[in-house]
């Protein structure tokens, strides 16, 4: 063959031209298929040493173990629906129930089983890692605006890895609500207002997700229409009126889920009666106040006084990470994305375990890290930065599924 008395050197420089000769979506699927090798290796590891428990029997195969936690949720609503009323404990509080998960993904779900007749753990884990594949891709689209191909395949291989991307193959609409994310960022930085408008609105009805992006929408405008005024960039009318309601839009779609849960209850608080179920346990029955949850949190988890400054830290090293040079890099409606989501959590969500899972719409900054990475010189430093990088991510997806997926008979730590 031709590459026969080549040096081991040659041979694999020869390999590494034809891999950046291929199809950019090629190379993607590639990582994408290898990173799924990964976890489900981990999965079915874990799977092996899993007990007997309320959902599924010892030693699962995979696609009971896919369909733990909020697996289950979607498994009855894909089965029959959502209950008639919100259902209360004899304080009148709402217990945990299925309004808290949105309809799309089970949804979908039901669509494919009813087309392939698969049972329900096949068909979301089916759904999730197709989507998943597509979220790969778009990622991958999206950092490229920014970065070179190298930085942004090793962004995505980051994406792929991570710790929480276990969460891309199981029953869960992670991997359907980050395609649909992505694809609408994506929309946003070519200006395609209304197709935006409609995805959002999907988008906001498979995973909490309207607020948030309508939050990142108004900064954005305002940007624009300074630029607009410093005659640094035109901002016609038209396209004011169709970026202000997008924004619009995107504010009630957020809004909708709540809507829709008390139209068809009856109970005007229903939807968010049901959230605070979720973190009763950890705090006792509390309001939803915005902007509290964390400091709670933060004092029951690490104590009255190093929570706090935990918190505190954490805030300031995410604020001044905007100002490093591989941040600033990130086209403007990126970041608004990012500071309007880490703001979004901050005011409505609980910091518990799924926490982890909840930061994974932030997956944009991954972007910066992998720039910041390839930037490091010299060149044996740099590999090794970016194989540490790697070996922590799936190190870090064996504690993520060890602490938070199976279940071992004391479990409050929920993915």
């Amino acid at each position: 063959m031709a590459h026969l008395g080549l040096s081991p050197r040659q041979a694999g420089e020869r390999l590494l031209a034809r891999a950046r000769r291929a199809p950019w979506w090629l190379s993607v699927l590639a990582v994408y298929a290898a990173s799924r090798i990964v976890s489900t290796g981990i999965l079915l590891h874990v799977a092996s040493r899993q007990p007997a428990n309320a959902w599924t029997p010892a030693q699962p195969g995979y696609f009971d173990f896919a369909r733990l936690w909020d697996g289950t949720w979607y498994w009855i609503i894909a089965a029959g629906g959502y209950p008639d009323d919100i259902p209360r404990d004899e304080a009148g509080l709402a217990t945990e129930n299925a309004f808290a998960f949105m309809p799309v993904y089970p949804f979908v779900v039901r669509g494919v089983m009813v087309l392939t007749g698969l049972e329900f753990a096949a068909a979301a884990v089916a759904v999730s890692v197709v989507a998943g594949a597509v979220a790969a891709m778009l990622f991958h689209r999206l950092v490229r605006t920014w970065l070179d191909e190298r930085a942004a395949l090793l962004a995505t291989a980051l994406l792929c890895l991570a710790p929480i991307s276990p969460i891309l193959q199981v029953a869960y609409a992670e991997s359907l609500h980050l395609a649909m994310l992505l694809g609408a960022l994506l929309l946003l930085l070519e200006r395609r207002y209304a197709p935006l408008a409609v995805l959002v609105t999907i988008m906001a009805l498979t995973r909490p997700s309207g607020l948030a992006f309508a939050l990142a929408l108004a900064p954005l405008l305002a940007w624009r229409w300074r630029r607009h005024r410093r005659g640094l960039e035109p901002f016609p009318v038209r396209e004011r009126v169709e970026l202000a309601a997008v924004t619009v839009i995107a504010g009630l779609a957020g809004l909708a889920w709540p809507g829709i849960v008390a139209l068809a209850t009856g109970d005007l608080t229903g939807y968010t009666d049901t959230e605070l179920a979720w973190r009763r346990p950890y705090v006792g029955p509390v309001e939803l106040v915005p902007f509290t949850a964390w400091w709670q949190g933060a004092r029951w988890w690490l104590g009255e006084t190093a929570g706090p400054v935990v918190l505190a830290l954490v805030l300031v090293a995410a604020s001044a990470s905007f100002a490093l040079p591989q941040m600033r890099r990130m086209p403007v409606a990126i970041r608004c994305w990012i500071i309007a989501y880490a703001v979004y959590l901050l005011a409505v969500f609980f910091p518990q375990s799924s926490t982890f899972r909840l930061l994974l719409p932030l997956a944009p900054a991954l972007g910066a890290l992998a720039a910041g990475a390839l930037a490091v010189r010299p060149r044996w430093l740099r590999a090794l930065i970016v194989v540490t990088m790697l070996a922590v991510s799936i190190a870090g997806q064996y504690g993520w599924v060890h602490i938070a997926w199976w279940v071992d008979g004391i479990d409050w730590t929920p993915p």
